[in-house]
């Protein structure tokens, strides 16, 4: 029975029968098109400097030829091009050597006359030939001979003045003759409109006249400067309407290069300048350049047009900045450029293009980051500073903010600081507050309309975009890598983000700035981490989607109670109300909290302040370290607690956590004592059974438990200096033995490590302690038959804990005893021997690797399948 495939799949094969068929065809069509080409009779020449080779084609002149295949390449009588080149460029550079030779060397042996003869003669050769080569359509070859002509005309310059004109300055005669040569090579390569190299030439020689007539004139550097954006203006004009792109892309370096050296020399002016008088003539020569900038960006393209203007408001800062600057002191000179940088944002309403406007508000971004930048570190200071309190706990309150921060900035010269942060943050609160006035005013510099339009072969997803002013299209192809612009509701996020921030710093600085009073300071600080935690209880219970507001002030409120929690560490009762509060005030906020993560953030953090006071108790109680640990675990036994009341709230896991972390300090503290440790010990594997009641914590509470309880026996034993500990361990194990039995018969599933793990590691983990540091031999006998019985137990009954406790504690018994005559076999084999039995091992075991493999993986499955 013959098999109809549905229509859809029957549809779907005929389409891509049809695409292989019109594939195959259009192949066909372009190669007899190709042969019909090579058919024809060939034309007399070639156009000059077409090289038919390098893109596969038929040799021009043929009159319908189409392009060949790509990748197909006929043979061509000629030599190849890049043969032709390298000839050209050894020719020209061995005429060039024997130029410069003969005008270094064998000048002088001619007379004058001889001496003009020659040059003229050779410089006039080299400047006709490639007029006549190119008639010839020998374009390679002209080009070759103009660059020996350029470094003809160049010797003849040197052969002038070393002749004609010796006693003239070096520097003003190479201005002079740079113009000259400029001139005359502009001319020549207008006339030669072929070749490619007299017009880039002619715009390097003219990059010096002016520069170097203002050195020889002895010129003050404002003079320099003028001269080199002279310079630079030249090259704009070059660069928007010279011939070719070599020529352009020849100007735009050198206009680059000569408009940054003008900034560089007007800025510096500007900055060293004396007074607003002094700062005038160099803001004059800045204000020149931005409008040199601007007229340049008016008519470039795209990149440019927004370089220029970046150029143009970084420009224009520093030249109406500068003047009020100059009549500030050092720390309130940032503020006047932060001022015309937030002006610069007025120029979305001056009608200046697209583009240009763009970067005259990415110069006032720029300008607004250095002004932040400036005064950033003197906030981390402030938030860092009182890390130095650390080493000096509770040594009386400092006189002032600033003494309480140990920092050496020069805090007056750093008064303005406040007054930035200050500013920006109401600029950008504002713009948060009226974000539709804002993107109203904004949206002459929005993003362009984009209207969908299919591509050649009608595929859906690119999108045409007419650019104002210009009629040529551009396509952007969306999708995952697409670049996307941020949405209006995260830049306004954005901004309200910053000026809360920004607005925190500012608070912070002034009262460093002021010196405020250390009480002052302390209870300033913890009222500002009470409002932030507000705010961001506040913002994420709106729902208004302003997410990175809230997350902001949740950021700042944690790294300010940090700060003020060490800046409280200077008074004890300071340090008393500060974490107390903190405690308090960050508990509040994880009640009120409607989020997970910044409940659970908070949570964290009130549980941190809460151990910290506890050890401040210790303190205050002229407790030792290890003394004071049990009074640590009050936190700890609290978060176990609170954790029973609140279950499975995803709060509960973080607070336990950050409750155990308390009691690893608590241990911690104890380690120097040893009968404080076992009961420090002892005490969190209570709070550990006591988490274990509950279910969901039981896996992991009831294991920890038990082997702090173990560990808490094995501490008090050594403590003690018992030398027996079976004595205290059996009466242990064998119970613990009983129980196991009587779980595995009640439930034969259950676990041996459950079972009869902690049982058997009262006793075996001890012991083993004890048989390492006794030198009798009854002890390890002992323990090593009680190891071996209880391993082949395991192995008789399947016993995974039996098995593996029993194995490991009989191999480390058997390794003590078996220590002493190893070292003394080691010291007696000959020093060789050790090494060859290790690569014997080596070999054996890399020979046999999958058999090995094998078998450690059916130990593991034996191991296993074991209870």
């Amino acid at each position: 029975m013959e098999h109809v495939p549905p229509p859809a799949e029957e549809l779907a094969r005929l389409d891509r029968e049809l695409a292989e068929l019109d594939s195959r065809r259009a192949q066909l069509l372009t190669r007899r098109a190709w042969l019909l080409a090579a058919l024809r009779p060939p034309a007399p020449t070639a156009a000059p400097g077409w090289n038919p080779s390098a893109w596969g084609a038929p040799p021009p002149g043929r009159p319908g030829a189409p392009a060949q295949p790509w990748g197909y390449v006929p043979k061509q009588p000629s030599a190849p091009r890049s043969a032709q080149n390298v000839l050209l460029t050894l020719g020209g550079l061995l005429l060039t050597v024997a130029a410069v030779a003969f005008t270094l060397v064998s000048w002088g042996s001619m007379g004058i006359g001889g001496r003009s003869a020659v040059l003229a003669a050779v410089t006039l050769g080299a400047l006709i030939a490639p007029a006549v080569l190119l008639r010839r359509g020998l374009a390679a070859t002209a080009e070759a001979l103009a660059a020996l002509a350029l470094v003809l005309t160049l010797l003849d310059v040197y052969a002038v003045h070393a002749v004609a004109a010796p006693d003239t300055d070096g520097l003003g005669f190479t201005a002079a003759a740079s113009a000259v040569l400029a001139v005359l090579w502009t001319a020549y390569g207008l006339a030669l409109g072929k070749l490619r190299l007299p017009l880039p030439a002619a715009v390097v020689l003219a990059q010096w006249p002016l520069l170097f007539w203002a050195w020889v004139a002895g010129a003050p550097a404002l003079v320099v400067g003028w001269a080199l954006l002279a310079t630079a203006v030249l090259d704009g004009v070059i660069a928007l309407w010279g011939k070719g792109p070599g020529v352009r892309v020849t100007a735009c370096v050198g206009g680059s290069a000569m408009g940054f050296s003008a900034l560089m020399v007007g800025l510096a002016l500007s900055t060293t300048a004396s007074g607003p008088l002094g700062a005038a003539a160099p803001g004059a020569l800045l204000l020149a350049a931005v409008a040199a900038a601007l007229a340049g960006a008016w008519r470039a393209p795209q990149g440019f047009a927004r370089t220029g203007g970046v150029v143009a408001g970084l420009a224009a800062v520093a030249a109406v900045g500068g003047v009020p600057a100059a009549a500030l002191s050092d720390g309130w000179r940032v503020l006047a450029y932060l001022l015309c940088g937030l002006a610069l944002a007025g120029v979305v309403r001056a009608g200046l293009p697209r583009d240009a406007a763009r970067g005259v508000l990415a110069a006032s971004g720029a300008v607004v980051a250095g002004a932040l930048v400036w005064a950033l570190p003197s906030l981390a200071a402030v938030l860092l500073g009182p890390v130095t309190l650390l080493s000096d706990v509770w040594a009386g309150p400092p006189e002032g903010f600033r003494s309480a921060l140990g920092s050496t900035l020069p805090w007056s010269e750093l008064a303005a600081a406040p007054v930035v942060l200050a500013l920006v943050a109401g600029l950008l609160g504002s713009a948060y507050r009226w974000w539709p006035s804002v993107v109203r005013i904004a949206a002459p510099l929005g993003a362009r309309e984009e209207t969908p339009k299919p591509d050649a072969a009608g595929t859906p997803g690119a999108a045409w975009t007419a650019p104002s002013g210009t009629g040529a299209p551009w396509y952007t192809v969306g999708g995952a890598g697409a670049r996307r612009r941020p949405s209006g509701a995260a830049l306004r996020g954005a901004a309200g983000a910053g000026a809360l921030a920004l607005g925190w710093g500012a608070l912070l600085l002034a009262g460093v700035v002021l010196d405020v009073p250390y009480a002052v300071a302390v209870a300033g600080e913890t009222a500002l981490v009470g409002g932030l935690l507000a705010l961001a209880v506040r913002g994420a219970g709106s729902g208004r989607g302003a997410s990175a507001v809230p997350l902001t002030a949740l950021v700042a409120a944690v790294s300010g109670a940090v700060s003020v929690g060490l800046l409280s560490l200077a008074s004890e009762g300071a340090a008393y109300a500060v974490f107390g509060t903190l405690a308090v005030l960050f508990a509040g906020a994880a009640v009120r909290m409607g989020a997970e993560v910044p409940r659970a953030v908070f949570a964290v953090a009130s549980v941190v302040w809460g151990t910290v006071l506890t050890g401040f108790a210790g303190r205050s109680l002229a407790l030792d370290p290890h003394e004071a640990a049990p009074l640590v675990l009050l936190v700890p036994a609290l978060t176990v607690l609170l954790g029973a009341r609140l279950r499975r709230n995803p709060v509960a896991l973080p607070v336990e956590l950050t409750g155990a972390l308390g009691a690893l300090v608590a241990v911690g503290l104890a380690v120097s004592d040893a009968p404080f440790l076992a009961l420090v010990l002892a005490l969190c594997g209570v709070l550990a059974a006591g988490a274990a009641v509950r279910p969901e914590r039981r896996p992991v509470a009831g294991y920890l438990a038990a082997a702090l309880f173990v560990l808490a026996t094995w501490v008090r034993l050594a403590a003690s200096e018992v030398s027996f500990p079976e004595a205290y361990t059996l009466p242990v194990t064998v119970p613990a033995l009983v129980v196991g039995v009587a779980r595995r018969r009640r439930d034969p599933e259950a676990s041996s490590w459950t079972a009869y793990g902690p049982g058997l590691a009262a006793t075996l983990l001890p012991s083993l302690a004890v048989a390492w540091t006794d030198t009798d031999w009854l002890r390890p006998l002992l323990l090593g038959v009680a190891t071996l019985v209880i391993t082949l137990l395991g192995a008789r009954y399947r016993l995974q804990s039996l098995l593996v406790l029993g194995g490991a504690v009989l191999a480390l018994d058997g390794l003590h005893e078996l220590a002493p005559y190893v070292a003394q076999v080691a010291g007696a084999l000959p020093r060789w021997l050790p090494p060859a039995l290790a690569g014997l091992l080596l070999l054996v075991v890399g020979a046999t690797y999958e058999q090995r493999l094998r078998d450690a993986r059916r130990l593991k499955d034996a191991l296993g399948r074991m209870r």
